[in-house]
C-alpha cells in the first residue's frame, strides 16, 4: 500500500493544522479518487500514527518508531504520562479498546511508500512566496530528561555554602545548554520544568526535573552538543554549596533522515505542474515527523505548505484554505504519479 500518513494528536496549546492537515487531506484524496472512479495500480490508504507529538507520553513519533522496528513495543507501551507515570500508553490504549490484533510492524503491515502533507512550521515558504516545500529530509534531534537532586533547606537560615540547591543548578544548566548550542550552530531547548508539589517560597526544593531537546541537521553536531552539555552539567553540579546529583535519560533519539529520490521527484513534478518551477522550494524539516521513521523502511517524502508567520505549537497556528487545497492537490498528484512509477518497474 502507498500510504498517506500523519497524526491527529497535538500539543496542549497546539494548533488545528499540525498533523491534522495531513490526515484530512488524505481523506480528501481518497474521496477524490473514488468520486472520479480512478483506480490505482497499487493500494492507496491512510495511516494515522499514534503519539507523534510525545506531549502527554514523552516519546515523539512513537507508533511509527514501533512500526519501523526502531522502538521496542514494550518500551512504547511502558511510557508513562508526563504528569502521572502510573498511567501508561498501554493502559490508555486498553481503556479505549485500541490494542488491536494486527502487529504494529513493517512485517505485520508493510507499506510500499509513505507521503505526508504537513504545514511547514517555519517561515521559509511564506518569506519566499512559495506554495510548496518539497522536503528532502529532516534534521537530527534527541530528547533528554534530567533530574537534579539536592536537599530541602530553609532559605533564611541555610548559608549559600551549605546548600544543595537543584533549582539553581538546573537554571545554570539550561542556560549553559543554550550557549553551547548557539556556539555550535545547533538548537537546545527546555520545554518542561518540574519541582515537587510540596515546594514553598521559603524552602529550597529537593529535586528539579527538566527536559532538553537538541537539534541539528548533522548527527555529528548533535553528538558534540550532547557531549559538551554533559561535561558542562557535571561541572555546574559541583559549583555551588555542597553540590547536587545529576541523573539523565535519553527519551528519543532521531538521527537525520534523507528522503527517497523517487518520492521527492513525484512531489517536484506535481508542484511544477501546479505552480511552475518557481512555485516551490526544496527544504529540510527542522521538526521530527513520522516520515522520518517510515523512511528507514520504505520510500518516503513530505510536502510542506506555508503557515502564517511560521507559527506552530500555538493557538494562532494557521494555514489558509488556499494553501490547504494546494497541498492536498500536490499530494493527490504525487501519489498518482508514484503509483504509475511503481507499476512501470
Amino acid at each position: 500500500m502507498t500510504a498517506m500518513g500523519s497524526h491527529l494528536d497535538t500539543q496542549p496549546r497546539g494548533g488545528r493544522y499540525d498533523g491534522i492537515l495531513g490526515i484530512m487531506s488524505a481523506i480528501e484524496v481518497m474521496r477524490t479518487l473514488k468520486e472520479n472512479g480512478y483506480k490505482t495500480r497499487y493500494d492507496v490508504g491512510i495511516v494515522n500514527w499514534t503519539n507523534e507529538e510525545g506531549a502527554r507520553f514523552p516519546m515523539s513519533m512513537m507508533a511509527s518508531g514501533v512500526w519501523a522496528g526502531k522502538v521496542p513495543l514494550e518500551k512504547a507501551w511502558a511510557m508513562g504520562d508526563i504528569f502521572d507515570p502510573s498511567v501508561t500508553v498501554k493502559s490508555e490504549l486498553a481503556r479505549h479498546g485500541y490494542i488491536g490484533p494486527i502487529a504494529c510492524s513493517s512485517q505485520g503491515y508493510p507499506l510500499g511508500a509513505h507521503f505526508e502533507l504537513h504545514i511547514e512550521q517555519g517561515p521559509i515558504l511564506e518569506e519566499n512566496s512559495r506554495k510548496i516545500g518539497v522536503v528532502q529530509g529532516a534534521q537530527a534531534y534527541r530528547w533528554f530528561t534530567f533530574t537534579i537532586k539536592g536537599r530541602d533547606a530553609h532559605t533564611g537560615t541555610t548559608p549559600l555554602k551549605s546548600r544543595s540547591d537543584p533549582l539553581l543548578a538546573a537554571s545554570k544548566m539550561i542556560a549553559s545548554s543554550n550557549a553551547i548550542a548557539k556556539e555550535l550552530g545547533a538548537l537546545a531547548s527546555t520545554g518542561v520544568i518540574k519541582i515537587p508539589p510540596s515546594s514553598s517560597t521559603n524552602t529550597i526544593p529537593s529535586q528539579v526535573t527538566f527536559t532538553l531537546d537538541i537539534r541539528h541537521p548533522e548527527d555529528s553536531v548533535v553528538d558534540d552538543v550532547q557531549n559538551r552539555v554533559l561535561e558542562s552539567f557535571s561541572t555546574i553540579a559541583k559549583a555551588d554549596g555542597r553540590g547536587v546529583q545529576v541523573e539523565w535519560t535519553l527519551d528519543t533519539d532521531s538521527p537525520a533522515a534523507k528522503f527517497h529520490p523517487d518520492c521527492i521527484n513525484a512531489v517536484e513534478d506535481a508542484a511544477t505542474g501546479l505552480f511552475g518551477a518557481e512555485g516551490w522550494l526544496p527544504i529540510t524539516s527542522g521538526a521530527g515527523h513520522d516520515s522520518v521513521y517510515t523512511s528507514k523502511v520504505c520510500p518516503t517524502t513530505m510536502i510542506f505548505v506555508p503557515c502564517k508567520d511560521g507559527v506552530s505549537h500555538h493557538p494562532e497556528e494557521y494555514c489558509s484554505p488556499e494553501d490547504c487545497a494546494n497541498g492536498t492537490q500536490a499530494l493527490l498528484e504525487a501519489v498518482v504519479s508514484y503509483d504509475k512509477l511503481r507499476a512501470s518497474k
